[in-house]
């Protein structure tokens, strides 16, 4: 398993340096200002658009976080290398980082935001999904992350968007409930 996880580490790592800008975008947009500031006014618009765009948002604004601690936990019982820290032919596009490889937290926080936008909103969450698997094949292709570290981290980031939603799902139907409870109550007096 291990020599096929470096072999396909070797094959997109390998892509040509004419690609370097795309997907070093992809591994460090939110690093931008601009990206920032268009992922804020999105968050914004979805909170005052209505009830399913502002149940969606805030799971995922729940989730990546819970995603990301998830990740430096496989980080600190895995501690899995990176592929500069143990080849020796990477092609690095990105800064080095001192911390394990494990699993890729940047394709756990993306696949978390994907799954409770495309769970909360159906087809138009769908587009997050694509920006997850960008995000991932990124992390490899800018030498920072192994091809299974990538898929741990999407794999991390799903169970975790998905047991935020299932939660969200209970507590909203229990206050559906509640509400129902009430309104039955006052009706009869």
């Amino acid at each position: 398993m291990q020599a096929l996880d470096q072999a396909l580490f070797r094959a997109i790592n390998g892509w040509p340096d004419g690609m370097a800008p795309f997907w070093r975008f992809w591994s460090e947009a939110t690093q931008r200002i601009e990206v920032r500031v268009l992922l804020l006014l999105l968050v914004v618009g979805m909170l005052v658009r209505g009830a399913r765009s502002r149940r969606a948002i805030l799971t995922a604004m729940i989730a990546w976080p819970l995603a990301n601690e998830a990740c430096d936990l496989w980080k600190a019982g895995l501690r899995g290398p990176r592929p500069f820290q143990v080849l020796d032919d990477v092609l690095l596009r990105a800064g080095k980082s001192d911390s394990f490889g494990s699993a890729s937290a940047h394709s756990a926080n993306m696949a978390a935001v994907a799954f409770c936008l495309a769970y909360g909103l159906g087809r138009w969450g769908w587009p997050w999904v694509l920006v997850a698997v960008l995000v991932g094949i990124s992390r490899v292709y800018v030498g920072v992350h192994f091809p299974a570290q990538v898929l741990l981290g999407w794999t991390t980031g799903i169970a975790v968007a998905a047991l935020v939603s299932w939660v969200a799902d209970r507590l909203t139907a229990r206050k559906e409930s509640a509400d129902e409870d009430l309104a039955g109550q006052e009706s009869s007096v």
